[in-house]
């Protein structure tokens, strides 16, 4: 799963990012989708979640993303079983807000996992995400500072 760079600061440029981090951040105010493309875009929109108590589900979204790339059936168990305990089973540390038939969807399946075994649940949570949560980061601190530090360079 992708891990946000230490020395990372918003407001700075860091080898990891070819171009300055705030160039972008108009754009997020087009889609949920443009901030999810954007590295700096998923640091912002974490830290806001993180802020609601909800950081689980983009720390979800982004390891169903990497699970997705699995290209070995040992490495899909494992990741598939790591995805499960850490955000799907009930009262896992970074339970997720699914249905009680996706829940239960996704646990009776487990034990043969495909690429596909999150995706139901992925689309809840993006759903939620893009519904709920992006249009209140728009308004957030974090977004309108970043708005402003970007139009005053």
């Amino acid at each position: 799963m992708w891990k946000m760079p230490r020395r990372f600061s918003l407001t700075g440029r860091l080898c990891c990012f070819p171009k300055d981090p705030l160039d972008d951040v108009e754009t997020w105010s087009e889609s949920v989708d443009k901030v999810l493309s954007c590295k700096a875009g998923q640091i912002a929109f974490r830290e806001f979640l993180k802020s609601e108590y909800s950081e689980e589900n983009i720390l979800f979204w982004l390891a169903c993303e990497e699970y997705k790339k699995t290209k070995t059936a040992p490495e899909m168990i494992s990741s598939a079983n790591r995805i499960y305990s850490e955000f799907v089973q009930t009262e896992a540390p970074r339970q997720i807000n699914i249905d009680c038939s996706t829940r239960e969807n996704i646990t009776k399946n487990i034990s043969q996992p495909t690429l596909a075994s999150f995706d139901s649940a992925q689309k809840l949570v993006y759903s939620l995400m893009a519904r709920d949560c992006y249009p209140r980061f728009l308004k957030s601190d974090i977004y309108q500072g970043l708005l402003r530090r970007a139009a005053s360079r």
